[in-house]
C-alpha cells in the first residue's frame, strides 16, 4: 500500500541581491510546480537586516510559507537546492549576498541530522527574530520539536530576552 498522507514542512525564503520580492516570488512559483508539492501559507515578506557575513550586504525580503508535500525532507532538500540554483544562487561565502536562500525550518515534528547537508529543525531559527515573527504569522501553535515550545512562545521568549 502507498502512503498517500502528505507531511507539512515550513520553508524560510530570504533574497537579498537583484530583485528580493521578485526572487521570491519566483522561488515560491517554482515551489508550486513540483510534483508533490502543495503551497498551504505563505507569510508577508518583511526586510530584514543581514545577520553575519560579510560587511555591506544589503538588506534582506524575508518570508515564510508552509507546505504541503509527499517529499521525503532529503527529496525536499534536493528541490531547494535546485530552486536556488536557477535562481542564480552562487556559494562563495558563509552568509554572503544571495538572489534566494531557502531552507528547511520544520518537517513534521523530526529531528534530523545529516552532518551539515540536512539539520531540521534549523539550527537557528529560535535565535533569529524575524523567523519567528513570520512563524508566528502563519503558524503560531506550531511546537518545535527539540525545544517544545510553540512559535508564538518562542517568539514571546526571544522579545523577553529568554
Amino acid at each position: 500500500m502507498i502512503n498517500t498522507e502528505k507531511s507539512i514542512a515550513y520553508i524560510a525564503l530570504g533574497s537579498n541581491l537583484g530583485n528580493r520580492g521578485g526572487n521570491i516570488n519566483k522561488a515560491l512559483a517554482y515551489l508550486e510546480a513540483v510534483s508533490g508539492l502543495e503551497l498551504v501559507k505563505i507569510s508577508s515578506i518583511i526586510e530584514t537586516i543581514p545577520l553575519g557575513g560579510p560587511e555591506g550586504q544589503g538588506m534582506y525580503f524575508n518570508a515564510v510559507c508552509k507546505i504541503a508535500t509527499e517529499l521525503t525532507p532529503w527529496e525536499l532538500l534536493d528541490v531547494l537546492l535546485e530552486t536556488e540554483n536557477r535562481l542564480g544562487r552562487i556559494r562563495t561565502e558563509k552568509d554572503g549576498p544571495r538572489t534566494i536562500d531557502l531552507d528547511i525550518l520544520l518537517y513534521n515534528n523530526e529531528i534530523i541530522r545529516q552532518g551539515d547537508k540536512l539539520v531540521i529543525p534549523h539550527p537557528r531559527m529560535a535565535s533569529r527574530r524575524f523567523v519567528l515573527e513570520l512563524m508566528a504569522e502563519i503558524a503560531p501553535e506550531v511546537v518545535h520539536p527539540e525545544l517544545n515550545a510553540s512559535m508564538i512562545e518562542l517568539l514571546d521568549k526571544y522579545d523577553n530576552g529568554e
